[in-house]
């Protein structure tokens, strides 16, 4: 790189740092969180307030640079927002939720948190990803501080247990996976991923091995039980139903319907002319495959999401093989997943008349739009991270080199529009700040591959769980 370069890209980690410092929301004089965004050309909507799955990024980034009292801070007052009691009321939060967001508000000149549960969100969705996020965050904050007793406070026990019995409750479903509505997640406006989405379900895995650590000294013994049992369950169950590669899809065309009984091999009962075969077989690479969106009665949803696939692979959902796999196929349809800025969330786009199905003919949604298949630079660090998992840096290398340039001159917008993201998305907040620590946190993985112990995880060994409290 040439010295003229080499000072741009100073001069834009300079500003993207500035930024980031300038997002950090404040509470009684207190380091809390930061805000989503800060565009001061439109209205603030909800963009002023900190969302837990933003804030993500923003915590991994403060760890690495030795400022704990931040995330402390913010785990902290976020605990203090779990409701703690059920009152079976509709329109309640349940107890043991961690809310999507909050922000600072006054009354009478008191300062408090407001937290939005989803009652104030669009749609009125519940975030179900807000509790998974808290738990991985929280690991990483032990990880990074060998602070193990923070963790072990009653508070914090009791809430990591909170959540735990809202995920591991008794219910009607009997898969390992979790059910939950269409936008309860990233995703969070209508897609057609209602049911057993990829996203939910590795995050679901992640903050399992992550409460599994930080309980097990606890002594809580019927959750960690029932941890042990869930952890193995769903890892078969992702790594085996979820999982498309060509042995796999010429299984699947040769699926008969409508089978019954335990040797049944088609448990789903997926219909072979609803998968697009001659599609897939084209755009499949020979060694590589993917976890599909979705899978559930009659329905295999073959699109590619990023944020599920790459977390599986940084938590080690998916096995060695398919996390190789699944970088094969980045790096093959690397116009399709990256184009012009990392990453598309999902891939292909819904189109003509299943867009006007399955989103409600949202027009934020349009094709190759926000969540249908708009490209979001926050996934940089995710694509980063499974790069440096699998050892493919110059993918994460390249990829960082697509965005740094054309982020800054963008005013680091949200998302992009397009087949390839060639567009600042329509309704694109600039100053988005998980754009801004995305881009920050690619680049400190880049430099010390060591900071992705902070929110990785090997191989699943059930045997020595007990092992787990040595963080």
């Amino acid at each position: 790189m040439q010295r003229e370069e080499l000072v741009i890209v100073d001069n834009i980690e300079k500003q993207a740092w500035k930024l980031l410092e300038d997002a950090i929301i404040y509470y009684q004089d207190r380091p809390v969180g930061t805000v989503a965004a800060s565009d001061r050309s439109q209205s603030a909507l909800n963009y002023d307030h900190c969302f837990i799955r933003d804030f993500a990024p923003s915590a991994l980034l403060f760890l690495i640079k030795g400022r704990y009292d931040i995330v402390r801070n913010f785990l902290e007052e976020t605990l203090k927002l779990q409701p703690q009691e059920q009152l079976f009321d509709a329109y309640t939060p349940n107890k043991g939720l961690i809310p999507a967001s909050f922000k600072v508000a006054f009354t009478n000149e008191q300062e408090y948190l407001e937290a939005d549960f989803g009652e104030q969100a669009i749609a009125r969705v519940t975030p179900v990803d807000s509790c998974l996020w808290w738990i991985i965050i929280l690991h990483a904050y032990v990880k990074a501080t060998k602070d193990l007793n923070f963790a072990l406070q009653p508070e914090f026990q009791q809430g990591i247990a909170l959540i735990m019995e809202l995920c591991l409750a008794t219910r009607f479903d009997m898969s390992p996976t979790l059910l939950v509505p269409d936008g309860a997640c990233m995703i969070h406006r209508r897609l057609g991923i209602y049911g057993y989405p990829l996203e939910i379900q590795v995050l679901f895995y992640t903050a399992l091995r992550a409460a599994r650590q930080l309980l097990i000294c606890a002594g809580d013994e019927e959750i960690v039980i029932g941890i042990d049992k869930r952890l193995p369950l769903l890892q078969n169950h992702i790594r085996h139903h979820y999982w498309i590669d060509m042995q796999r899809l010429n299984a699947i065309y040769r699926f008969k319907g409508e089978e019954y009984g335990e040797k049944a091999i088609n448990q789903f009962n997926i219909y072979a002319d609803s998968i697009p075969y001659a599609d897939l077989a084209i755009w499949l690479p020979k060694h590589g495959g993917y976890l599909a969106g979705n899978v559930g009665p009659s329905q295999l949803d073959t699109r590619f999401f990023s944020l599920g696939n790459l977390m599986a692979i940084i938590s080690s959902l998916a096995s060695e093989q398919q996390s190789q796999a699944i970088m094969n196929l980045i790096e093959a349809q690397w116009e399709d997943l990256v184009g012009t800025m990392p990453m598309k969330i999902c891939f292909p786009a819904l189109e003509k008349e299943e867009y006007r199905i399955f989103t409600g003919c949202d027009p934020k949604n349009i094709p190759w739009s926000y969540h249908n298949a708009g490209n979001w630079p926050v996934l940089l660090w995710f694509l980063t991270a499974a790069a440096q998992k699998t050892g493919r840096k110059k993918l994460a290398q390249t990829a960082i080199e697509i965005a740094q340039t054309r982020l800054f001159e963008d005013e680091w917008p949200e998302y992009y529009d397009g087949t390839k993201g060639a567009l600042v998305g329509k309704a694109a907040r600039r100053y988005q700040t998980w754009t801004i620590t995305g881009f920050l946190l690619a680049k400190e993985l880049i430099r010390n591959p060591n900071y992705l112990e902070l929110c990785s995880f090997e191989e699943f060994d059930g045997e020595n769980a007990s092992q787990a409290c040595d963080l």
